[in-house]
């Protein structure tokens, strides 16, 4: 979700009001998706790499995740929708860990959407914390091998898809980038492997259902064939 800054900025206005404005986009994505049948939606708020960002405006964007949390969890699962939140946590602070585990018991038996944030959330930070869970569920399951070091070749992808932080979803059909900028940023390195890439020049606050729609548009153009040829599609069509 990116360009909250600059569209402020191109307003004259202070980053902060290109904040508060993409959390109304969040909420009318959110409800977008939800009347288009949409069942993962997936939103990158805040990586790794925002603690750089100057302490004032990394202190602002807490605030605002309190908020919506506090002003959003309720409707959302009124709605039917789970909420979920995936990255390292431990480096908030205590209020928002509690707030967040609180939202997520709160919709955990909701089935209708699944909402996913990523927060202090890197690719990279995912694919090592789950190869190093991979190596100690192993472990913990046959003690004396652990004890003689493992044989790193009986490791397999399903093995480790099972502790990245998003094990309990899909891999993305759809990837959306908005701002212009077209690069992943180390969001879900793993899960983007065959997910069709789509690129906005559209900031964040401005990405409606509207645009929505134009991203979902492309990706219905899109011919995904997973490493086979058009030809085996058409006859793997016929079969079905």
């Amino acid at each position: 979700m990116d360009g909250n800054g600059r569209w402020a900025t191109g307003r004259f206005l202070p980053r902060v009001a290109g904040h508060g404005k993409g959390v109304e986009a969040v909420r009318e994505i959110v409800e977008a998706c939800a009347v288009r049948g949409v069942e993962y939606l997936t939103l990158f708020a805040f990586s790794s790499e925002n603690w750089r960002r100057p302490a004032e405006e990394v202190s602002l964007l807490m605030r605002l995740f309190m908020a919506a949390l506090e002003r959003e969890v309720g409707k959302m699962h009124a709605n039917g929708i789970r909420l979920k939140v995936v990255g390292d946590l431990g480096r908030f602070d205590d209020k928002l860990q509690q707030m967040i585990d609180n939202a997520e018991r709160k919709t955990a038996g909701n089935t209708a959407m699944t909402v996913t944030i990523c927060a202090n959330y890197g690719g990279r930070w995912d694919v090592m914390q789950a190869v190093q869970k991979m190596v100690a569920a192993r472990a913990a399951s046959n003690p004396q091998q652990a004890g003689a070091g493992q044989d790193v070749t009986a490791f397999t992808e399903e093995e480790l898809a099972q502790h990245l932080a998003m094990a309990y979803a899909p891999e993305p059909d759809l990837f959306i980038r908005t701002g212009g900028e077209q690069r992943i940023s180390n969001f879900l390195l793993w899960q983007l492997a065959y997910s069709e890439l789509y690129f906005t020049d559209t900031y964040w606050p401005d990405f409606g259902a509207a645009e929505l729609d134009k991203a979902i548009a492309s990706y219905q153009q899109r011919e995904r064939r997973f490493g086979r040829t058009s030809e085996q599609l058409v006859e793997q069509k016929k079969a079905s």
